[in-house]
């Protein structure tokens, strides 16, 4: 996965318009994603999609901020902190996943699979908790700007996830009835679904920094700016 990764932001960073670039550009034949599945190619595309639809709500919340809000009124639940190790144990499992492919070691690969689906729906489970313990405290949507960013941007998601578990349980249904030596047949699909995963983690992170961990700071960095 790191290998397709370098390929992905390599190909961001090149300057086409650079001598060195342009001589490496005429040579070029079209391979330069060679060994990118189709699998992976759509996680991609998802990919540049999705980044614009969190990043415009991120952005909205930074600059909707009222000046008055109180960030003492901000509830900040434990279950947070789970849910983030929950991700980040489920890209562990996933990775671990992925390198037993690339040695061709597959005895555990089907175990591991029935764990990050557990995992994953245990995190949905734990996000709706934290939402019933929210509204229990009062705090709803209409609340104000951060509640109603944080709904949106959980429910949203959630849907992600939601969307990578229907795919997951297709893939994960189709390697449990194969046998061992075949299921390196499969790479392709699993190191999409672990491409997949590792996306829903840094968008869940970039969230979890912006409006959790550094909240207070980035309030009174909006109040700053819009005085």
């Amino acid at each position: 996965m790191s290998k397709i990764i370098k390929k992905i932001f390599g190909a961001l960073i090149e300057k086409p318009w650079e001598e060195n670039q342009v001589n490496i550009d005429n040579h070029h034949v079209g391979s330069t994603f060679k060994g990118v599945s189709s699998y992976v190619s759509a996680v991609i595309v998802i990919f540049g999609v999705s980044t614009v639809l969190f990043s415009l709500i991120v952005t909205a919340y930074l600059y909707s901020i009222p000046g008055g809000q109180d960030t003492m009124f901000l509830f900040k639940p434990n279950l947070f902190w789970f849910n983030s190790f929950v991700l980040i144990l489920v890209a562990y499992i996933f990775r671990k996943i992925t390198k037993d492919l690339e040695n061709k070691r597959t005895s555990k690969i089907k175990r591991n699979l029935i764990q990050v689906g557990a995992l994953s729906y245990l995190f949905l489970l734990a996000q709706i908790l934290l939402w019933f313990q929210l509204m229990e405290d009062g705090k709803f949507v209409s609340t104000n700007t951060y509640f109603t960013s944080f709904y949106f941007f959980t429910a949203l998601h959630g849907i992600h996830l939601l969307g990578g578990l229907f795919f997951w349980g297709k893939v994960c249904s189709q390697i449990l009835k194969l046998d061992e030596k075949k299921i390196l047949d499969e790479k392709n699909k699993v190191e999409a679904l672990s491409l997949y995963w590792m996306f829903l983690l840094i968008i869940w992170l970039v969230f979890f920094l912006v409006m959790y961990v550094f909240n207070d700071a980035v309030i009174a960095w909006c109040k700053e700016l819009i005085s």
